[in-house]
């Protein structure tokens, strides 16, 4: 148990880079911000409202622990984001990835003055500034400042949903939530807006009142000029000093760039003639990027995916170690070829040959009247392989026309099982076939889908060999691999040639599930993990463990004699579960 449990930590620790802690951050940041909109859209009932909901707000955002884990996000987020703009050497300029950080990089300026009069303040001299006395300054006192607050609340809302949209557009349920994600990135700062308005609309009608004025605006509550004038002064230097900060990053850049030119230029050839200067340090994919020479990337240069991936020609000896997060995504997608490595990672110093593993896709002349482009998402599928047994000897004793002619009704009853129950036919090679489940299901859904489609194979099967008994010296026979897990779908290929398929480690394991229905003589072999998604009891089939190239652990599998049995099982293992 501590075992797993420290190989768990290990793992957690070396898919950590600085995105995944910029991105923990960031969604800290935006819990606040969203909590802060939700607020003031109270302003749309009463400034009372407002006032009774500030205090459950801090109440939560100002106990101790979460005001540390707080402050601690804002400074690292901040951090982060300046080192970003330092390391990031070349930006797709036609996507929202500069205008994310660009806003980002501007809220620390744009906040620093309400941080400082509100939280400084009552630190400082115990201020009590709530929404009176701030709706009464945005709204009397100074109104240039209401436009200035106004700005930053809509900058800060619109960084912050980039970031969740980069987070979650390859999750599996983005396509099914983001109608809903939009109407909250609409509704929430258009009634916060709505709510400050409201709200301060009060406060100056209030305004004209002095005995409001005398209860609202004291000492305790606003502070003297001179207190004030102290707190500008503070937040003029903290915003002068970040603005160094920026100006600080942008030198560094042009010191880097200089040096690098100074240091000499490298030549990446990408094995199709191809070759560009560039100079060192640059990543594989920044290179691409800054030559416009086409590189798959799906996940935007994030170590999120693999596609970026390439193989190195020749000697890779000299190239420098992948870091944590590249070892992490090449491990997760099986590969131990030291040769293969992340184009968006790999920095290096001398000249380098390869060639790209997933072509990007290029429109091709009649593109405009092909579909568009399906890019790469992240979910969780079932992968179901089956094939057929024995075609080898069955195609030396016919004509080949007659040998196609059982293959393709082989694959037709197959397909046809497959697509009764719920599942795509997905990609056909010569006498097999991999099927999808989960394109439009939860993943205990698409599980039993399969399972279910495993049994319609086998009984269309059985249909078949009676159908072409008087032609058949044997049986038609084949074996059937399911594993389920989470893999990357989209479109993969290149001009006329794309397909839609599904990559990933899961894919792998249930073809070698499938061939291994040779060595173990059963029809089916299903991984534990879909078993036990699907809701069958742990006795319903033999257990055994199994060796998987490319995995350290043997893995619990499940082996079915006959796939008939498997619908049964599964109208079982739903009725219990019900």
């Amino acid at each position: 148990m501590a075992t797993t449990a420290s190989s768990r930590l290990s793992e957690l620790l070396r898919a950590t880079g600085a995105r995944q802690v910029r991105l923990v951050c960031g969604i800290i940041l935006f819990a606040y911000v969203v909590s802060h909109f939700l607020n003031h859209a109270l302003g749309n009932i009463s400034v009372d409202a407002m006032e009774i909901g500030v205090i459950y707000h801090t109440l939560f955002w100002q106990f101790l622990p979460v005001a540390l884990v707080f402050y601690t996000a804002a400074l690292t987020h901040m951090g982060l984001g300046i080192y970003a703009l330092y390391q990031r050497r070349q930006f797709r300029w036609r996507t929202i990835e500069p205008l994310q950080l660009v806003l980002g990089l501007s809220i620390p300026a744009l906040v620093m003055a309400h941080v400082i009069g509100v939280r400084l303040g009552q630190t400082l001299y115990g201020h009590e500034k709530l929404y009176p006395q701030e709706l009464y300054l945005f709204f009397v006192a100074a109104p240039g400042r209401l436009w200035l607050m106004t700005t930053l609340l809509i900058i800060a809302w619109i960084h912050g949903c980039i970031g969740i949209y980069f987070w979650l557009r390859l999750k599996p349920l983005f396509a099914r939530a983001a109608p809903y994600l939009l109407a909250a990135a609409v509704l929430i700062p258009t009634l916060a807006l709505l709510g400050i308005y409201q709200g301060g609309r009060s406060i100056a009608i209030e305004a004209d009142d002095g005995e409001w004025r005398t209860h609202n605006l004291t000492r305790r509550q606003v502070g003297t000029v001179a207190e004030a004038d102290t707190l500008d002064r503070i937040s003029g230097g903290l915003t002068i000093g970040y603005l160094g900060l920026l100006a600080l990053a942008l030198a560094a850049r042009g010191v880097r760039a200089l040096r690098e030119r100074r240091g000499g230029m490298i030549a990446l050839s990408y094995g199709n003639g191809k070759t560009v200067r560039v100079p060192k340090g640059l990543s594989v994919l920044e290179a691409s990027l800054r030559h416009n020479l086409p590189h798959a990337s799906v996940c935007g240069g994030r170590a999120r995916c693999s596609t970026c991936r390439i193989r190195i020609i020749g000697d890779h000896a000299a190239l420098p170690e992948p870091s944590q997060r590249e070892a992490f995504v090449l491990a997760r997608v099986g590969t131990a070829d030291p040769s293969i490595r992340l184009a968006c990672q790999l920095r290096p110093e001398t000249d380098l040959s390869f060639f790209q593993l997933f072509m990007p896709h290029t429109l091709s002349a009649n593109a405009h009247a092909s579909a568009p482009t399906r890019i790469g998402q992240e979910r969780y599928l079932v992968s179901l392989f089956v094939d057929m047994r024995g075609s080898t000897q069955l195609a030396e004793k016919r004509l080949p026309f007659d040998t196609v002619f059982i293959v393709n009704r082989f694959l037709g009853a197959v397909s046809q099982a497959v697509i009764e129950n719920g599942g795509q036919p997905n990609q056909f090679v010569g006498d097999g076939m991999l099927a999808l489940f989960g394109l439009s299901a939860d993943p205990q859904q698409a599980c039993r889908q399969a399972l279910k489609a495993a049994s319609g194979i086998a009984a269309n099967i059985d249909e078949l060999n009676q159908l072409l008994s008087h032609d058949l010296r044997q049986p038609i026979r084949f074996g059937i691999g399911i594993h389920g897990g989470e893999v990357i779908i989209g479109d993969i290929g290149y001009r006329d040639h794309i397909v839609f398929t599904a990559l990933g480690d899961a894919v792998n394991v249930a073809a070698r599930l499938q061939d291994m229905t040779k060595t173990l003589t059963c029809e089916a072999i299903v991984s534990d993990e879909v078993r036990r998604t699907a809701g069958l009891a742990d006795d319903s089939l033999p257990q055994q463990d199994v060796a998987i190239r490319g995995r350290d652990e043997p893995m619990a599998v499940r082996l079915v004699a006959d796939a008939r049995m498997l619908s049964a099982l599964v109208d079982r293992g739903a009725r219990v579960a019900a």
